[in-house]
């Protein structure tokens, strides 16, 4: 890798890529950008449906010498490869310090119906989220607690969403991810997929160390998270099968949307991964 073979921000190639900042290229194109190693790792190891998910790679000589190995396996995947300068993957890149590697990718969600097909155990659902980095951070939260699914409800933001995808930290590419589907669609087919439905509320009227100790959380359980300013509206709450808030048993107000769903996969992760049930932390 030497001379830039882009040197300039002009230049079609790069501004077909800076176009998918915006949500109306990315849904026509349907692709997005993918940004520093770790994303790009996981672009170029993902094999969803046997297809290459990277599409293009813009990297600097300093990061080609830095990263060789992944760009070697993007040339391997059939990737266009292009040495950029530091200006060009700057002016493609969403972030303030680019690390000199961003992808073109294409879209990889899911059909909701394979999600059902496929008998998921443990599913993270997102409804009302607008916050990008909250969704991909609880993307990456139900990534790392080894849910089967996450969804996002066609009122929530786009995954896509350069912010969601840098939050994910390459979990994006791990787990199956539908979004578009209405909260009604989602809650009636996981509930024939024989999936227990829990809200996720603050003024839940069922305490998450109550349920583990009872035992209903072995068994398949979908989570639905909400807003993160106003929570899930009282029509979502009723479609559950249960409304459970997270104990607070210290002098904290509140838990943010990320932390809370982190407690709550990780319970179920924990009661279904558990022989003969399991017992929260503060049982006696």
């Amino acid at each position: 890798m030497g001379t830039p073979e882009l040197i300039s921000p002009r230049s079609p190639r790069v501004a077909a890529a800076r176009r998918l900042a915006r949500r109306n290229f990315r849904g026509k194109e349907r692709r997005f950008i993918a940004e520093g190693p770790q994303a790009l790792r996981e672009a170029v190891a993902h094999r969803g449906d046997g297809e290459p998910v990277l599409i293009e790679l813009f990297t600097t000589a300093e990061a080609a010498e830095r990263y060789p190995e992944i760009v070697a396996a993007a040339r391997d995947t059939g990737a266009r490869v292009h040495t950029a300068s530091a200006e060009v993957v700057a002016d493609v890149s969403q972030t303030v310090t680019p690390q000199g590697l961003v992808g073109v990718c294409r879209f990889l969600d899911s059909p909701f119906e394979d999600i059902l097909a496929a008998g998921p155990r443990l599913v993270a659902v997102l409804a009302n989220v607008r916050d990008p980095g909250n969704a991909g951070t609880v993307l990456r939260c139900a990534d790392a607690a080894g849910a089967d699914a996450v969804v996002l409800t066609d009122a929530s933001v786009d995954l896509y969403n350069p912010k969601a995808v840098r939050a994910s930290v390459g979990s994006v590419f791990h787990l199956p991810v539908a979004v578009g589907v209405p909260v009604d669609r989602v809650v009636s087919g996981l509930r024939e997929a024989g999936v227990r439905i829990v809200a996720a509320d603050g003024a839940g009227d069922r305490d998450l160390d109550a349920e583990l100790d009872a035992g209903t959380m072995a068994g398949p359980t979908a989570w639905i998270f909400g807003n993160e300013a106003w929570g899930l509206p009282p029509e979502t709450r009723a479609l559950a099968d249960a409304v459970v808030r997270v104990p607070i048993h210290g002098s904290a107000e509140s838990l943010n949307l990320a932390t809370a769903a982190a407690v709550c996969l990780y319970a179920s992760a924990r009661a279904q991964r558990a022989s003969g049930g399991c017992r929260s932390v503060t049982s006696t």
